[in-house]
């Protein structure tokens, strides 16, 4: 996949088959559309090109942006795409002056012009240009005006419940693992580097890595301990992993930290990938640090459990 940073050194193509989003957690319902992408691709000889905006769009004209939380990270996002084979990812810088272009505008200016679109395929309810004024309806009635053909993906239901990044960012806040996982088509996931902590874990038999996550929009899940899978040193690890204040110890900062299972290795600035693949239980306070250490033990069963289910 050809990743372009930005409209000027993109190519125009003989016969481009695109799409736009902002691809939010890449899941089911934009991979259908992705899916789609590729297959017009090849039945008309063309190459696929996924459009999309970093910041996201709600970053940079929403009052509320302080408070958005994403699936995906653009770097995440750039692996996810990769992964599914598309020919061109182009990266739009989103700024306020770009958030002014007219639908009528960002045909011409970018469709037409700069990428060459000779199809447009996009997804159910799909808005673009100033307002979100431009949709599916409008393109479809000036599609011969401007060259290309366009198709609507319909929408996508999973047992009546609409496939979306919002549903999917609700089901982690609540901890509901099993419908985020459905809906993204795989394990939720996040990437973290390895910090110094207390080394509280230790004395009770339970190393944790603790980490931090340097984009502070990525979506964290709900507190509590997960059952999860690590990624580090080319290595993937069963691990259970621990999200929120540590009422047993101290009650204090909100902590992310990793206890990957039968591992003692020195990980500290190592990058791990974290997947997130069943919650074991909430967060809880013990009457102590030995009784913390038996449920640990029980959780690290739980965890082998899920794990290997």
């Amino acid at each position: 996949m050809k990743v372009h940073h930005g409209i000027a050194p993109f190519q125009r193509l003989p016969f481009a088959v695109v799409t736009s989003g902002t691809f939010d957690g890449v899941h089911i319902g934009h991979q259908k559309i992705l899916s789609r992408l590729k297959e017009a691709s090849q039945q008309y000889g063309g190459e696929s090109v996924v459009i999309t905006f970093w910041p996201h769009p709600r970053m940079v004209v929403s009052s509320d942006s302080h408070d958005l939380k994403l699936l995906s990270t653009i770097d995440e996002k750039i692996e996810m795409l990769d992964q599914l084979r598309v020919d061109h990812l182009l990266i739009i810088p989103f700024t306020k002056e770009f958030s002014q272009l007219t639908s009528e505008e960002f045909i011409n200016q970018i469709l037409v012009d700069r990428i060459g679109t000779r199809r447009l395929v996009i997804g159910h309810d799909h808005r673009f240009g100033r307002n979100r004024e431009g949709g599916f309806d409008y393109l479809q009635a000036n599609a011969s005006r401007y060259g290309f053909e366009v198709e609507e993906i319909p929408r996508q239901d999973i047992e009546e419940v609409a496939v979306s990044s919002t549903r999917i960012r609700n089901a982690l806040l609540e901890g509901n693992l099993p419908i985020a996982n459905e809906y993204l088509g795989r394990p939720y996931s996040l990437k973290a580097q390895v910090v110094k902590g207390r080394q509280l874990g230790r004395t009770i038999g339970f190393p944790t890595a603790n980490l931090h996550i340097s984009e502070g929009y990525k979506l964290i899940p709900a507190d509590g301990v997960y059952a999860v899978r690590v990624r580090v040193f080319e290595q993937v690890l069963p691990g259970m992993m621990n999200i929120g204040v540590r009422p047993t110890v101290d009650g204090l900062n909100r902590t992310i930290e990793v206890h990957i299972l039968d591992f003692d290795q020195n990980l500290y600035d190592q990058e791990l990938t974290i997947q997130f693949v069943g919650k074991i239980r909430p967060e809880q306070k013990f009457d102590g640090l030995e009784a913390l250490k038996k449920q640990l033990a029980l959780d690290k069963l739980t965890a082998l459990r899920i794990l290997s289910a």
